[in-house]
């Protein structure tokens, strides 16, 4: 583990609470540069000087910057590897802990934009994801092995998956069966997540403010 703290890029009712709440999973301590969205400081210089596409998460840490929300999980969960959120590179559950974190990004994420903005199918073979329903029974499949993303273990996966299907069914972008209801109030009864969820509301009040 490095001694040299991350610096942690966020704005509250954004994805990176996501990251928020990892960071409270891990228990460590980091440096958050606040933004705020509701004046656009994610497309002001002194941020895009930072990360050019203007997006949250990002981290800084010894002089080089990760983004990507499934990056910025992969790196954090591996820097705090003796906390346990992320299976070593010798543990027969890396590989899976490795797709389903980047089956968020190309695939999930993809998908769940253009059933959002009703976009018109496109043929499987031109799709990141191949189809919405195969993507989707893909997903519920894993999840119905449960508790958790890789079973019994808990992991920074279920912060990624349980915050993002949070918020995908809460505004009814993804389907509610009861499995993921299950894994989302599972995620989200954490105390870490109840924490990262009150210091956010918190600190979205005083942007208003």
């Amino acid at each position: 583990m490095s001694a040299e703290r991350v610096t942690f890029y966020h704005a509250p009712n954004s994805r990176s609470g996501g990251t928020r709440a990892l960071l409270e999973e891990l228990g460590v301590e980091y440096d958050m540069h606040v933004l705020n969205f509701k004046k656009n400081e994610q497309r002001q210089s002194a941020y895009t000087a930072v990360n050019p596409m203007g997006k949250v998460p990002a981290i800084w840490h010894r002089g080089e910057l990760v983004t990507e929300q499934p990056a910025v999980f992969l790196y954090l969960a591996d820097l705090y590897a003796e906390k346990g959120l992320a299976p070593a590179l010798d543990d027969p559950l890396r590989g899976a802990y490795l797709r389903w974190m980047v089956f968020y990004g190309s695939c999930f994420e993809p998908a769940m934009v253009d059933r959002g903005m009703k976009r018109e199918a496109v043929p499987p073979s031109t799709s990141p994801y191949g189809d919405w329903d195969t993507m989707f029974n893909t997903l519920v499949a894993q999840l119905e092995r449960g508790p958790y993303m890789l079973g019994e273990r808990f992991s920074a996966l279920d912060v990624l998956w349980g915050n993002a299907l949070h918020w995908m069914t809460m505004f009814k972008l993804a389907p509610e069966l009861p499995v993921i209801r299950a894994y989302v109030d599972r995620v989200m009864s954490r105390p870490a997540q109840q924490r990262a969820a009150a210091l956010d509301a918190e600190l979205a009040a005083l942007q208003v403010a």
